[in-house]
């Protein structure tokens, strides 16, 4: 299946996955700028995400709503660490934006 990320700097690329991929290492893996440094561990936001269709995956727990609405480029409706998304067939499609760096 495959995700489509746009980067930080404007250029889309489809990403081929499976189910069971971590979005985070996906985008990390394909040189999509995200640093990921807590190694998914939902300890910092270097992994944010903005997705096209966030009802796609489960909401936001509370510690990464509080990692998230520190960063000045938080969308209440629109982030995610993407670390926290473990790809499944219903993310087939999905549209991510790495969200600019704080």
């Amino acid at each position: 299946m495959n995700v489509v990320a746009v980067d930080r700097d404007g250029r889309v690329h489809e990403l081929i996955v499976s189910s069971g991929d971590v979005l985070m290492e996906v985008l990390r893996d394909n040189g999509l700028g995200v640093e990921a440094v807590c190694g998914g561990c939902r300890a910092c936001a270097t992994c944010h995400v903005l997705l096209d269709q966030p009802s796609l995956v489960a909401g936001r727990g509370e510690d990464e709503e509080a990692l998230l609405s520190v960063s000045e480029h938080f969308d209440s409706s629109r982030s995610r660490l993407s670390c926290q998304i473990e790809l499944a067939a219903e993310h087939a499609g999905m549209r991510v934006v790495v969200a600019p760096e704080d």
